[in-house]
C-alpha cells in the first residue's frame, strides 16, 4: 500500500489547506503564481495568497491562524523577525539567521512552528541549472540577510575565497562571523564612489535590489565562463545585469533563485522536509516556471 503524503485527510482525501506569503509591501510578489501552479499540478486544492504583514504584527498573525493553515512564506525583514517565534529551525536557517518558510506542523497532535531556509537551495540550484557546479573565488555585492544565504550557498558549491563589497563595512559583522564558521576566507571592501570597478572572479552575486542605485563599472571585458548572478528580478534586466551583458558576461536571473526556493517550500508544505521530492517533480517545476514566464 502506498504511503499517504502528510496533509492528506481520511480516506486519502486532501483537505483544503491555506498558505500565504507575508511581507510589506507584498502585492508585487510572484510567489502566489508559483505556488498555485505547483499545487494545481499536484492535484491539491490548496489556497495560497499574499498578505501585507509588518514585523510588529507577525506574532499576532501567526498566533491567530486556524487548523486549516499549513504554512507561510516570509520576505525580509520577517525572515529574521520570525526566528524567536519558532519551535524549531533547520540547520540552514540557524546558520544564516533567516527563515523564509514556516510550517504549521500538527503531525504529533500538538502544533509546532517549524522554520526553514530554502533561499540557500534556491541559489545553489540556480547555479547548477546554469551549468555551474563548482566555485572557487566569488564576489558578493551587498552585505544583508540575502548575502548570508548566498555565502552559505557558494560554500556548498566549493567557494574558498569570498570578497564582499558593501557601502558600509561596519555593518557586516554577522557575515564575517558566518564566514569564520564556514571556514571561508572573507575579505570586506568598501564599495564607494572612488572604488567602483569590480574584479571578475568565478562569479559575482549581487544582492542589491533591482531598483537600487548602481554606480558600478566592470574591469571588463570579462573572462570566459565568469557569471553574474543578480538576485534582483524586478525590473529585469537590472542595471547591473545590463552592464555585465555589455562586457560579454553571462547572467543568471534572480527569478531562477525564486523558482527553486519556492520548489523547496512546496516540498516542505507537502512532506514536511525540503529534501523530499514531490510527485512528478520535473512537471511541477516546469509548471512553476511557466507561471512566471510572462
Amino acid at each position: 500500500m502506498a504511503a499517504r503524503q502528510p496533509g492528506l485527510g481520511h480516506g486519502g482525501v486532501t483537505p483544503v489547506a491555506r498558505l500565504a506569503v507575508l511581507g510589506s509591501p507584498i502585492a508585487h510578489s510572484r510567489s502566489p503564481h508559483l505556488h498555485a501552479a505547483a499545487y494545481r499540478e499536484l492535484g491539491l486544492d490548496w489556497e495560497y495568497g499574499a498578505v501585507d504583514v509588518t514585523g510588529d504584527r507577525l506574532a499576532e498573525f501567526i498566533g491567530s491562524r486556524g487548523p486549516q493553515w499549513r504554512g507561510l512564506s516570509l520576505t525580509m525583514p520577517l525572515k529574521r523577525d520570525v526566528l524567536p517565534l519558532l519551535d524549531t529551525v533547520d540547520e540552514t536557517a540557524e546558520l544564516t539567521g533567516a527563515a523564509n518558510t514556516l510550517l504549521f506542523d500538527r503531525s504529533s497532535g500538538e502544533l509546532a512552528l517549524r522554520g526553514f531556509n530554502t533561499d540557500v537551495y534556491g541559489v545553489t540550484e540556480a547555479f547548477r541549472e546554469a551549468g555551474v557546479d563548482r566555485l572557487g573565488h566569488v564576489q558578493i555585492v551587498g552585505g544583508g540577510a540575502t548575502a548570508a544565504s548566498v555565502l552559505v550557498a557558494v560554500k556548498r558549491l566549493g567557494a574558498e575565497r569570498v570578497l564582499v563589497s558593501v557601502r558600509d563595512t561596519s555593518r557586516v559583522g554577522a557575515l564575517v562571523s558566518l564566514a569564520a564558521a564556514l571556514d571561508v576566507e572573507l575579505t570586506v571592501r568598501e564599495l564607494g564612489v572612488q572604488d567602483r570597478s569590480l574584479v571578475v572572479p568565478d562569479a559575482i552575486i549581487s544582492t542589491i535590489p533591482g531598483h537600487g542605485v548602481h554606480d558600478l563599472v566592470f574591469a571588463g571585458p570579462v573572462r570566459e565562463g565568469a557569471v553574474l548572478f543578480d538576485v534582483a528580478y524586478d525590473p529585469w534586466p537590472s542595471a547591473f545585469a545590463t552592464a555585465w551583458l555589455e562586457v560579454g558576461g553571462r547572467v543568471i536571473s534572480g527569478l531562477e533563485m525564486l523558482l527553486h526556493q519556492a520548489l523547496a517550500q512546496v516540498r516542505v508544505f507537502v512532506s514536511g522536509s525540503p529534501e523530499v521530492a514531490v510527485d512528478r517533480e520535473a512537471r511541477v517545476l516546469a509548471a512553476m516556471r511557466a507561471s512566471i514566464a510572462h
